[in-house]
């Protein structure tokens, strides 16, 4: 929210440095993001003075130039020469002296210098009302009246209004301070207790209203009371509609709110100062002159006050007419056709109380970020519902020239409680971590209006002021007696006490870091999504509802779902990249998904990784524009798992909705990583153009199998090692693991790595149902240099395996 320092002002007898109060506001739970000085004219009309023409002559190179004498009050007379027609002898001018810097409309702006025109010296500028914003062009320069003094600074004369905007970061829990009134006595509590203040908050008398003669009928009925619990207003008739006065349009202004009308502004006004929305209805378009507030059918259009046509929800509390036509959406936004207009002479002005979860979903749903729904999701004060509503009443008689035309109308069936709270004095000190006093406790409280219902010696009952609608407990009692108190004064231990803490070994910080650490040596960037997904996901792919889990998320309607895996969440991310022509992704994410069983709630850790575009990115070099591969993701996966020291795992073939094609590796039944080739359909629902390659690692069970595992180093072979290949025509059903497992069976003393170097499939030439595998086998021993008769027996010995156990044949 933004406060106005002169606005405070009004309300306090202080005259404190800006600075300084905006550390004030800090310190008491107001942070203040930033401080910007306006004025209710650009530049503050600075090095602009009061002036008087004493002489004026033609210019002797130009028919429509004079030269003039100006008097500006320091003894000596200036020379300017002026083009206006209407300049002449006996004048009084606003004169913009060298130096000064004046403002176009356009926001550009140019500097007054010493200047000779057309062999005249001119030393100024005699000012037209266009050009020192005070007014519009009316063809020449601005004449003052004869009272003005000259030599009088022009801020002076037009009685410039210099502020200073507090920009302050107001969080949800502070809905006594949505408005100027209550900053005000949330620093006068602060200046009593710190800075021996007295005078107190002197806020705007507000009386009863005028006996109304009674002119316009009017009939209020509240259907749903749970989400209007109070519900005001009134009718005023004999108004002028009109601009408002420059003291109104200037608060406004300086807080960055538009001046509309004088009857728009006051209730904008009245807004900013007490924190109570209000609302003009044109009178004459109430249909039926009755006001019901209640919910319209799902799926009513209702045409708004920005000319949008927005389809309401059942849960929308709406006032209507007496025909059930909606005119505003509760304490959100207006309409089109029931607000106040130049033609408007008599108006309904409402002051209610809504219930903040209404409002906050409202406006939510519909995007309606307006300034009234702010404070009532909030929690605006039931309280001042009526006092406000005078206050407006007062301004709109005052600037409008309206009469009161009916009864004031308050229904507030079942009032708002205050909230009563318990405490202790000493938990008051626990918490804080000082000593205060009763005294100061009491103190404090008094200046906070927070007033005992029952004290004992040890503490006692308080009753919370209604404008302080998140004070439910103790704690949030005694924040507010800190806050007060002062943050700083509490004092800073000087001795720092520390205990041994033993951790989990592995630690499970550390082996998230050592991951996450090697995978961004290796060119990944991590990505960081919210546990949240768009509800639409769910029908992406095939999953149980009654699994899911589901928020009511007031932040954002349309993300509502917990998410179910973590692959939305990645597809999300390069979707998003690739609309910004981010196409070559290497992405690394650790989260949770979240389903909902039988026993409750489960949350699976994961560690996942998604790989698309070229390997390279594009360059001289990168000729060939390699994309990564399914074996490009299979060597990041291992590289994890070799990096944790996890081996003999089991493999899967996986091809289901989510993978085209892919691997699992897992030991029985406890699944470490699935990764391989997103499917086409889904990367397809997603709008993605390139292939995606994907890794989901179950980080608990992997975490489970570091347990169990160890890094092994060993010293770089002394011995050279030997190569041999083969050639392997089998069945198709057949995978390399099982050919690379009896490989390791059987020759496991000396044989280092087996790997898989060419396929080739050609059922004419090999057979129906076959393939054919190239493999190759590392051998090395750390004891000595083999020979090749060592060599030869191990693969005579595999040779006879895998054609007696495989029935393979081999190629030569």
């Amino acid at each position: 929210m933004k406060a106005s320092y002169n606005w405070l002002k009004s309300y306090l007898n202080i005259d404190i440095p800006v600075e300084e109060l905006g550390d004030i506001l800090t310190e008491i739970g107001l942070e203040v993001e930033g401080i910007d000085k306006h004025e209710s004219i650009k530049g503050g009309l600075e090095g602009l003075v009061i002036g008087y023409v004493t002489e004026r002559t033609k210019h002797e190179n130009s028919d429509k130039l004079a030269v003039t004498k100006v008097d500006l009050g320091t003894g000596e007379l200036i020379q300017i020469v002026c083009g206006a027609p209407n300049v002449d002898a006996g004048q009084k001018v606003v004169v913009a002296t060298v130096g000064t810097t004046l403002y176009t409309a356009d926001g550009d702006e140019f500097k007054i210098k010493k200047s000779k025109i057309r062999g005249e010296e001119s030393f100024g500028m005699i000012c037209g009302a266009d050009e020192i914003g005070v007014g519009d062009y009316d063809g020449g320069i601005m004449v003052l009246d004869a009272d003005a003094t000259i030599g009088m600074s022009a801020a002076n004369y037009f009685k410039i209004e210099t502020d200073y905007i507090f920009d302050i970061g107001l969080t949800p829990n502070r809905s006594d301070a949505t408005a100027h009134i209550g900053v005000a006595e949330d620093l006068a509590a602060y200046l009593t207790i710190n800075q021996g203040y007295t005078d107190g908050v002197k806020k705007p008398e507000v009386g009863d209203l005028a006996k109304a003669e009674i002119q316009l009928s009017i009939e209020v009925v509240v259907e749903n009371q749970a989400a209007a619990p109070r519900y005001a207003g009134v009718c005023i008739n004999n108004i002028t509609i009109a601009e408002s006065p420059d003291w109104l349009k200037n608060r406004l202004i300086a807080i960055d709110v538009r001046p509309i009308n004088n009857v728009v502004d006051v209730t904008n006004f009245v807004l900013h100062e007490f924190g109570q929305p209000l609302h003009a209805f044109d009178y004459d378009k109430i249909s039926g002159k009755k006001i019901i507030v209640k919910n319209l059918p799902q799926g009513t259009k209702f045409l708004c006050l920005d000319e949008v046509e927005r389809e309401l929800r059942g849960e929308d509390l709406m006032i209507c007419d007496g025909d059930s036509n909606g005119m505003c959406i509760g304490g959100v936004f207006g309409g089109l056709t029931s607000g106040v207009t130049e033609s408007t002479t008599s108006i309904f002005l409402e002051s209610a109380y809504f219930d903040p979860m209404t409002i906050r979903r409202t406006s939510m749903r519909h995007t309606l970020r307006t300034d009234a729904a702010k404070i009532f999701e909030k929690g605006a004060d039931p309280a001042q519902t009526v006092e406000a509503l005078k206050r407006a009443v007062s301004l709109i008689q005052e600037l409008a020239g309206g009469k009161v035309a009916s009864d004031l109308i308050d229904l507030y069936p079942n009032p708002v409680e205050k909230n009563q709270i318990t405490f202790a004095y000493a938990n008051v000190n626990r918490l804080i971590g000082q000593d205060l006093t009763k005294g100061d406790v009491d103190a404090i409280l008094a200046a906070l209006r927070i007033e005992f219902v029952e004290k004992t010696e040890t503490g006692g009952i308080v009753s919370i002021p209604t404008n302080k609608f998140e004070v439910t407990r103790e704690a949030d009692l005694i924040e507010e007696i800190l806050r007060i108190y002062g943050f700083n004064k509490v004092d800073i231990p000087t001795s720092i006490k520390s205990s041994i803490v033993f951790s989990d070994n592995p630690n499970p910080y550390q082996t998230r870091n050592t991951v996450a650490d090697f995978l961004a040596n290796n060119g990944l960037n991590e990505m960081m999504n919210m546990s949240l997904i768009k509800t639409t996901y769910k029908t992406l792919l095939p999953i149980d509802e009654s699994s899911l889990v589901f928020i009511n998320n007031t932040s954002n309607q349309n993300m509502d779902l917990m998410r179910p895996n973590m692959i939305f969440s990645g597809l999300d991310t390069i979707l998003h990249n690739q609309n910004y022509q981010n196409r070559n992704l290497r992405l690394f994410e650790f989260g949770k998904s979240y389903l909902k069983t039988e026993k409750g709630f489960n949350e699976t850790e994961h560690l996942t990784i998604f790989l698309t575009g070229q390997k390279q990115e594009e360059s001289w070099l990168n000729k060939d524009k390699a994309t990564v591969s399914y074996y490009s993701i299979k060597a990041l996966v291992n590289n994890v798992l070799g990096r944790l020291g996890i081996s003999g795992f089991q493999t899967s073939v996986v091809q289901d909705e989510v993978f085209a094609f892919g691997l699992k590796y897992h030991r029985g039944p406890q699944e470490l990583v699935t990764f391989g080739r997103v499917s086409g359909e889904l990367t397809k629902k997603f709008s993605l153009k390139q292939e995606v390659f994907y890794a989901n690692f179950n980080w608990g069970n992997v975490f489970k199998a570091l347990k169990k595992s160890k890094v092994v180093f060993q010293e770089i072979p002394k011995y050279p090692s030997v190569r041999r290949d083969l050639a392997l025509v089998i069945d198709k059903n057949i995978n390399f693991d099982d050919i690379a497992a009896v490989a390791y069976k059987n020759a496991k003393k000396i044989l280092q790595d087996v790997n898989l170097f060419d396929v080739y499939e050609n059922e004419e030439r090999l057979g129906e149902g076959k393939k054919s595998y190239s493999v190759s086998f590392v051998f090395q021993d750390d004891s000595k240099t083999l020979k090749d008769k060592d060599v030869e027996k191990v693969m005579g010995k595999l040779i006879k395996t895998y054609e007696h156990k495989m029935n393979a044949v081999i190629r030569k």
